[in-house]
């Protein structure tokens, strides 16, 4: 019995490694892509990118380990009934039953470490990549031209008419009212230097004038000899926050929510799919071809598109689509494989 057992698991190991190196190359693939887009106002270096896709692994991991898990399991089922040594297996006493059990517990397993991804190292890699991100962006290099209308740094427009060296000459910015809380500004300074001042880049101003528009409609009008401007970079401790604060506003904040809804059944797909893998390899191959590739088409399709689309409330939405799916699997189990074997 152990040894079937240890055949078995050697067998579905062999299908699943090969077919989740090959979806990881190309989730990577996709994730390179996003990367691209991430970095395309950051200058990073090779090292740079190299931790940056380091950040991405949980993510990647998640939606490459679950789905390689279905379909490994049930094309190594399939393999071993179109070769007939699932007779074998009944012929020796070991029900489908028994393998349904010994694959549950496989799956559980499998599920426990992809919850494990999901709600610590996922919240903790997305945390390092933000103040990463940040970090780079207080160091990057503005690439400020004279004479150009329509530049920005960080939220003001800004128009520099002359250039000496690292010194700008004769500078116009303005800052639009975002909301209600912000006041419409208007500077005009003689001279202008950009600076990196505790890892944040500012620009020091001298000698100039700023104008306050206020609500009223009224001007406020104020000179200084030195003024610095800082980018939008947020100063906040780049430590990451502790994981389990990531989904704290999981009910207010709809794209935590959708994340949590996605990662969480992603995670639990192992054991929600499990027997609906059993019944699709499972088959009498001499009176039966079977429709494992369809099966593992639609399982696929109806389980991420469900997830996908249902996400409020997100606890409810989690337990009702996995416990939806794992019954689902169960009677389907016992319609087509119980009754018959």
């Amino acid at each position: 019995m152990r040894l079937a057992y240890k055949y078995l698991l050697n067998q579905f190991l062999s299908a699943k490694i090969s077919l989740f190196f090959i979806l990881f190359v190309i989730v990577s693939m996709i994730f390179f892509i996003q990367l691209a887009k991430l970095t395309s106002d950051i200058e990073i270096s090779f090292l740079d990118l190299l931790k940056l896709y380091a950040f991405m692994i949980p993510r990647i991991i998640i939606f490459t380990f679950p789905i390689s898990f279905f379909i490994a399991l049930t094309l190594c089922l399939y393999r071993l009934s179109r070769e007939n040594e699932s007779i074998v297996f009944f012929t020796l006493g070991i029900s489908p039953k028994f393998i349904a059990s010994f694959c549950l517990k496989l799956s559980a397993f499998a599920s426990l470490c992809m919850l494990i991804i999901s709600w610590v190292f996922i919240p903790i890699a997305y945390n390092l990549q933000e103040n990463f991100i940040d970090y780079k962006k207080s160091q990057i290099n503005f690439n400020l031209k004279t004479g150009q209308f329509g530049q920005k740094f960080s939220s003001w427009f800004i128009f520099i008419s002359s250039q000496d060296n690292n010194t700008y000459k004769d500078i116009v910015m303005y800052h639009p009212q975002g909301s209600k809380e912000e006041q419409e500004q208007f500077i005009v300074a003689k001279e202008a230097r950009l600076e990196n001042i505790n890892n944040t880049l500012v620009l020091k101003l001298e000698n100039g004038r700023i104008y306050n528009f206020e609500n009223n409609q009224s001007v406020v009008l104020g000179e200084f000899k030195d003024m610095i401007v800082n980018t939008a970079f947020n100063a906040r401790s780049l430590n990451p926050k502790p994981f389990y604060l990531y989904f704290e506003d999981l009910n207010n904040d709809d794209k935590k929510a959708k994340e949590f809804v996605i990662y969480t059944l992603i995670a639990l797909f192992p054991l929600a799919s499990t027997l609906f893998a059993l019944s699709f390899g499972i088959v009498t191959y001499r009176y039966e071809k079977g429709f494992a590739y369809f099966g593992i088409f639609v399982v696929i399709a109806l389980y991420f598109g469900i997830l996908s689309a249902f996400y409020k409330p997100p606890l409810l939405a989690t337990l009702v689509i996995f416990i939806t799916s794992f019954g689902l699997s169960i009677a389907y189990f016992k319609a087509k494989i119980l009754n018959r074997y």
